[in-house]
């Protein structure tokens, strides 16, 4: 089915206790993290969207319960000289996690075919090959055994104006907001051209695209976390192993440990 960002436009408020169902996902992917790290699995999260869309606030929620040694976030900026040098992939083969950790991208190489298109730091014929080049580098993660979730936060031009507003009014986040912001704003319709071709060629069979309407950001990040969650827990196994027979002898000698059912 075809993305329109049209349909996810309706910024309605969560249905029920907020801080309830947040803490009961937060608790949810911890026990996923600690699954994950059981087995040895490794996983990617993109998260792509406007600005003040709300991509950072729901990764800070969906890290609150993680362990810290096993998850990585990559805010991605402009690439630096030594960057620029090489393939566009390049950075992000350098960031890809490894066993047992969860590798989060604010932002990744969907850069290509959206901020570089459209500023354009590269060749009409660099970005259109793109679409091509990030679908096969994100089919030779799963095929390698990495899960991949792609997210998507969209807003309303209403809506983005009033966070920057916000960010302008309350000293604490002033320096969210930058030039390159309105920048970007006052590129929308080109912006929303792109996306429309990035989710048109990048939405795959293998690394489906998942919209999240930001509009409400408690809304936003309850569906987003919940999916990430979902996805998460559909590519674990089901079982847990037993504990270690070496580490229960150690612990036989050690404080007289007896095993519980």
């Amino acid at each position: 089915m075809k993305i329109k960002l049209s349909d996810y436009e309706s910024g309605d408020k969560f249905d029920g206790d907020y801080s309830d169902a947040l803490k009961e996902l937060q608790e949810r992917l911890a026990r996923i993290q600690a699954k994950h790290i059981i087995h040895g699995c490794r996983s990617i999260i993109v998260l792509q969207g406007w600005d003040a869309a709300g991509k950072g606030g729901a990764i800070r929620r969906m890290v609150a319960d993680w362990d810290p040694r096993y998850f990585q976030v990559h805010p991605i900026g402009a690439p630096t000289t030594e960057e620029k040098d090489r393939h566009f992939l390049w950075r992000f083969w350098k960031r890809l996690p490894g066993r047992r950790v969860i590798g989060i991208f604010d932002r990744s190489w969907y850069g290509r075919v959206l901020v570089e298109r459209i500023e354009g730091y590269c060749t009409e014929a660099e970005w259109k090959r793109g679409y091509d080049e990030i679908n096969e580098f994100e089919s030779q993660q799963i095929d390698s055994g990495t899960n991949l979730i792609k997210l998507f936060f969209h807003t309303t031009q209403k809506t983005q104006d009033q966070r920057f507003e916000d960010r302008l009014n309350t000293p604490e986040k002033r320096w969210k907001i930058t030039e390159e912001d309105f920048r970007n704003r006052s590129k929308r319709e080109e912006y929303l051209a792109a996306m429309a071709d990035m989710f048109e060629h990048t939405d795959t069979r293998w690394a489906p695209w998942k919209v999240i309407d930001g509009n409400n950001k408690k809304s936003a990040r309850i569906a987003a976390l919940t999916y990430v969650a979902d996805k998460l827990e559909a590519a674990l196994p089901e079982d847990l192993p037993d504990a270690d027979p070496e580490l229960v002898k150690l612990a036989e000698d050690a404080f007289g440990y007896e095993k519980k059912d």
